[in-house]
C-alpha cells in the first residue's frame, strides 16, 4: 500500500522538466515568427541564411533581407524574450517578497522611477544625449536606483521592517514620481516629443540593438542564479516569517536581497523597454497552476513562459494594426486587467 502511494504521490507531483521542454521549443518558433513576419515577409530560409551570415561576420548580400533581419528584427525579438524572462522572474520574487499573490514589479514604485529619469532625459536633455549627458537608458536606470534607496529608507524607518510598510511606501513613492512624470509630459517641447514620451511610458522595445542586449541580459541570468539560490528560503517565506525563522531562514536578510534583487533588476529592464505592466502579474499565476509553488521548479518555467509571452505580445504590437506600431503596454494592458479581474474574483470566493 504505501508503494502504491508513493507512486500514486509521484504521479501527482508536477514535472518541470517536459513544460521547460516545451516552452523553449515554444520561444524558438516565436522567435522565428517575430523575425520572419512584420512590415515585409521573410522567408525563414531567407532568415537562417541572413542569421548565418551575421553570426560569422559576413558582409550583407545586396538585394537581400540582411539588414532587416540581423540589425533590426534579431535584436528585437531577443530583447523582448531577455525582457520578458526577466519580468518573469521579478514577479515570482516579488510575490514571494510580500506574501500578496497579486503583486509584481511595478507595485514597490521602481519602475515610477525608471520612467521619471526617461522622461527627464527625452524633455529636458533632447539633443545632448540625455540627462546631464546620460544616454536613455543610464538616466532611467538612475531613476529606478533612486525610487529604490527612497522606498527602503521609508520602509526602514524606525527600524522594523514588514511587507505592509514595503508595499505602502512603493505605493505612495511610485504616485509621486508619477506626478512629476505627467508635469514633465506637460514640457515637451513639440508634438513629436510628447508622443516619444508616452511612447516609452506605454512600453517599447522599438530602439533594441545588439549593444542593448548585453546588460539586461546579464542581469536576468545573474537575477535567476540569485533567486535559484534561495528558492528553499522563498519556499519558506510563502508561509510566513515566523514558520521561515523557525526553519533557519534570516528573514530580513533575505528580505532585503530579494529587493535589492527585484529592484535592480526591474531598474535594468525598465531602461531598455520602458514600462511593460501585467507580465510580473500573469506568468507566476499560469505558471504555478503547471508546476506548483516550489521556487526551484517555478523560477526558470517562469522565465521561459514570460519570454515566450513577450515575444508573442511584441509581434502582435508590430503586426495587428498596418502601417502602425501599438506600444507593447497596451497589448498587455488588454491581457492583464482581465486576468487581474479575475484573479481578485478567485481571491474574493476563497475569503
Amino acid at each position: 500500500m504505501a508503494a502504491v502511494a508513493d507512486e500514486a504521490r509521484a504521479a501527482r507531483e508536477p514535472r518541470p522538466v517536459p513544460v521547460a521542454v516545451a516552452l523553449s521549443v515554444a520561444l524558438l518558433a516565436a522567435l522565428v515568427a517575430s523575425v520572419c513576419l512584420g512590415s515585409s515577409r521573410v522567408p525563414p530560409g531567407d532568415v537562417w541564411s541572413a542569421v548565418v551570415r551575421g553570426v560569422t561576420g559576413e558582409a550583407p548580400v545586396p538585394g537581400t533581407h540582411d539588414l532587416i533581419v540581423w540589425r533590426l528584427r534579431v535584436p528585437r525579438a531577443l530583447l523582448a524574450a531577455v525582457v520578458g524572462a526577466g519580468l518573469g522572474l521579478v514577479g515570482t520574487a516579488a510575490q514571494a517578497l510580500v506574501r500578496n499573490p497579486l503583486a509584481d514589479p511595478y507595485l514597490l514604485g521602481i519602475s515610477s522611477g525608471a520612467s521619471l529619469g526617461a522622461v527627464a532625459a527625452i524633455v529636458l536633455g533632447a539633443g545632448t544625449g540625455g540627462l546631464f549627458g546620460l544616454g536613455l537608458p543610464a538616466a532611467a536606470f538612475a531613476g529606478a536606483l533612486a525610487s529604490f534607496a527612497l522606498v527602503w529608507t521609508l520602509a526602514r524607518r524606525g527600524g522594523g521592517f514588514s511587507p505592509l510598510r514595503l508595499v505602502l511606501a512603493g505605493v505612495g513613492i511610485g504616485q509621486f514620481l508619477s506626478g512629476f512624470t505627467h508635469y514633465l509630459v506637460l514640457q515637451a517641447g513639440d508634438d513629436q516629443q510628447t508622443r516619444g514620451v508616452l511612447f516609452w511610458l506605454m512600453g517599447s522595445l522599438g530602439g533594441a540593438e545588439w549593444s542593448a542586449l548585453a546588460v539586461p541580459a546579464a542581469a536576468v541570468a545573474l537575477g535567476l542564479a540569485a533567486l535559484l539560490a534561495r528558492a528553499r528560503a522563498l519556499d519558506a517565506m510563502l508561509m510566513g516569517d515566523e514558520t521561515a525563522a523557525g526553519l533557519g531562514v534570516d528573514v530580513p536578510r533575505l528580505r532585503r536581497e530579494m529587493f535589492v534583487v527585484t529592484s535592480v533588476l526591474t531598474g535594468v529592464l525598465v531602461s531598455v523597454s520602458g514600462a511593460i505592466g501585467f507580465v510580473g502579474l500573469m506568468v507566476p499565476h499560469v505558471c504555478r497552476l503547471v508546476v506548483g509553488g516550489a521556487h526551484r521548479r517555478l523560477l526558470p518555467v517562469a522565465a521561459l513562459f514570460g519570454a515566450v509571452l513577450l515575444v508573442v505580445v511584441d509581434l502582435v504590437a508590430r503586426t495587428a494594426l498596418p502601417d502602425q506600431e501599438l506600444p507593447v503596454g497596451v497589448v498587455t494592458a488588454l491581457v492583464g486587467a482581465p486576468t487581474l479581474l479575475y484573479l481578485l474574483d478567485r481571491r474574493l470566493e476563497r475569503d
